[in-house]
């Protein structure tokens, strides 16, 4: 395993391989007792079984299935000790209907000993779904 050290040494290599499909490396960055803040209806997740069970979907095609050409690009990472904090653009292409989406999402990891603790997510999925809609084709 590369040696990541600092949050955001740990947060690059972590959507570098995420972006890469490299799931079971990234793993090797996520502490056993890691607490996914995903919000919602679903809550925390807690634990490397719940990251893992989160990849292997996406792994499997449920988080990509309709789309391709997904990235992920940094924008800004603020590092504050144990915190590293991304801004960044995510894009990519509807299959079903060829519409592209291209939205700012922000997260936040906690890394101890070079693993990631705590994880928080945003993404403006208002907007993504309004570049996808069949209402936004032609602007």
């Amino acid at each position: 395993m590369e040696v990541a050290v600092t949050p955001s040494a740990v947060h690059a290599r972590l959507i570098e391989l995420w972006t890469a499909g490299r799931y079971a490396e990234g793993l090797r960055y996520i502490d056993p007792d890691v607490v996914d803040h995903r919000g919602g209806a679903g809550g925390d997740h807690h634990g490397i079984d719940a990251w893992r069970a989160k990849w292997e979907a996406m792994a499997a095609g449920d988080f990509f299935a309709d789309f391709r050409d997904v990235t992920v690009r940094v924008e800004q990472n603020v590092a504050d000790g144990e915190f590293s904090v991304n801004r960044y653009t995510s894009s990519g292409t509807q299959l079903s209907t060829g519409r592209s989406y291209a939205v700012t999402s922000m997260d936040m990891i906690r890394v101890r000993d070079g693993r990631v603790v705590e994880h928080w997510a945003l993404m403006d999925v208002t907007a993504r779904a309004a570049q996808l809609s069949p209402r936004s084709a032609g602007r």
